[in-house]
Parts: C-alpha cells; sequence; structure tokens
C-alpha cells in the first residue's frame, strides 16, 4: 500500500489521461489525495470529474485551495505541507510502502508502483541508508554515479536535485526531511524542487540523496505548464493570468483522444521520451 500526493491547477483533460493512468497502470493497493489548487477553468466539469471519482471509491481526499486558502503563496507548497501534515496524523504512517509526489502532467507506465516497491526494498537490502527519494532516470538528477548493485533489477544512479513531478519518497519523509517554509514563497510560483534541494543537501551532507532508476516508469506530457506560464507573466493581474492558463487548444487536442490513443501517441515519441 503506498500514497499518492497529486497537485492539480486547470488541465482537466490532462488531469483525467493522469488519474486513468493510475488506475490502469498501477498493480498494488494505493491511496489517491487529490489537491485541486486555485482551479478557475471549466470548474463545473472538475466537480463533476471528482464527483464521480468519489462514488467510485476511487478518491481518499479531494482538497479544493483557493487564494485565500494559500495565502498568496506558491500553492504546491501549501498543498505538499498539507498532505504532509494529514499524513503524520495517520497512525499507520510508518506501514506504507511509499509516499508519491506527482505532478497531473504525468503519465504512468504499467507497473511503475512494483518497481518503486522493489526498489525501496533493494535500498534498504543494501544499506543504502543516504537515499532520500527514487526518481526516473533522466529525470534531471545531477551529478550521476552508477551503482555497483542492480535496483529493481535495472542499473541506478544516485545523484542530487531532480525534478518533483515524480519524486518516490519513504513514510518517514517529512520528519525527516521536514515541510517547506510557507513565508519564502509568496508571491512564487516555482522553487518548490529547489528549497527540498537544499533540504536534502543539508540533511545528506553532501551525499547523494537522490536515486534514478534506469527504467521508463513514467512520461512526462510536458504539455503548457501552469508554473512556468505564471512565471513568464508574473507582471500580468489575476484576471489576465487566470486567461492565459487555460489552453483551451491543447485541452481539446487531448481530450480528442481516448486514454489508449493518447498513451500510445506518446508512449514511443522522442519528444517525450527524452524530457525526463
Amino acid at each position: 500500500m503506498y500514497k499518492i500526493f497529486l497537485t492539480v491547477r486547470n488541465r482537466l483533460s490532462t488531469t483525467i489521461k493522469c488519474i486513468t493512468s493510475i488506475q490502469k497502470h498501477s498493480e498494488l493497493p494505493y491511496q489517491l489525495y487529490v489537491y485541486d489548487n486555485l482551479t478557475t477553468d471549466k470548474i463545473d466539469e472538475h466537480f463533476m470529474f471528482w464527483s464521480t471519482l468519489y462514488k467510485k471509491g476511487i478518491l481518499t481526499q479531494v482538497t479544493f485551495n483557493t487564494y485565500d486558502s494559500t495565502f498568496n503563496v506558491f500553492s504546491k507548497v501549501v498543498a505538499n505541507n498539507q498532505f504532509g501534515q494529514l499524513h503524520e496524523m495517520d497512525p499507520n504512517k510508518d506501514n506504507y510502502d511509499f509516499l508519491l509526489f506527482l505532478d497531473n502532467d504525468m503519465i504512468l507506465f504499467p507497473g511503475w508502483d512494483t518497481t518503486i516497491k522493489q526498489a525501496w526494498q533493494d535500498v534498504k537490502r543494501l544499506n543504502m541508508n543516504y537515499v532520500k527519494i527514487i526518481v526516473q532516470m533522466p529525470g534531471g538528477v545531477q551529478n550521476k554515479k552508477l551503482v555497483n548493485s542492480k535496483i529493481a533489477g535495472v542499473d541506478a544512479y544516485t545523484g542530487w536535485a531532480g525534478g518533483s513531478g515524480y519524486w518516490a519518497v519513504k513514510p518517514d519523509f517529512f520528519r525527516d526531511i521536514g515541510f517547506l517554509p510557507v513565508e519564502n514563497f509568496v508571491g512564487a510560483s516555482k522553487k518548490h524542487d529547489q528549497f527540498y534541494w537544499l533540504k536534502l543537501e543539508q540533511k545528506s551532507k553532501g551525499t547523494n540523496y537522490m536515486l534514478g532508476l534506469d527504467k521508463r516508469m513514467i512520461i512526462h506530457t510536458g504539455f503548457d505548464s501552469i508554473c512556468n506560464t505564471l512565471t513568464r507573466n508574473k507582471n500580468l493581474s489575476r484576471e489576465e493570468l487566470e486567461k492565459v492558463i487555460k489552453f483551451e487548444e491543447t485541452e481539446n487536442y487531448i481530450n480528442s483522444m481516448t486514454f489508449d490513443e493518447f498513451f500510445n501517441k506518446i508512449k514511443d515519441d522522442s519528444m517525450y521520451l527524452n524530457n525526463w
């Protein structure tokens, strides 16, 4: 059993494909925690989608965050801390195989979770206690060093940094590494990863804390990044920003395909394979 922490803002078609990949391509039991942050596009459709998942028992929790509940702070930071605090209240918090931090533009491959579970078991068996996060190569991992033993049956590399769109962490991550300082993200739309890199570097005292597996587990679709778009247009008003993050053309394109059509289109496309 593991928990998935999924952050969402607009991009409903992308979110539907992401969650469908969780449902179709996961092999182990999981709990899905969704944080819908500041969504302003297709609100009725979003609520209908969450309602459908709730009725089917697919959602463990869905949280709707607003500008007020995120304090003019990068909403992913607040959602991160909300999820961590909730997890820490769980009496069984140490009995999960791992926690997965996932962005909604990630599409999972079949059996990804079995690979991650085996990887954490191998990390424990090999006494690699310095490993705090498992990712897919290349995933932005820097200072790569090949591990002498196979991990989950594949080549693996230690390193540092790496994008948090797909991070598998230990269940004690929030006690071990900690929460993010919300006050440092007022008015920001990025830097969640960078602050965690700093905390991880301090905790590891210079040791490579990231483990990258040389196996395809996810595809980062890379469509219309909310964070990058907000950062590029930070001088716009809130109303103007809400218009530029609707991405209607891309959303219509993704929505025009079934999940299988979409997955088959991107799973072997070098444009997607090379960027995560």
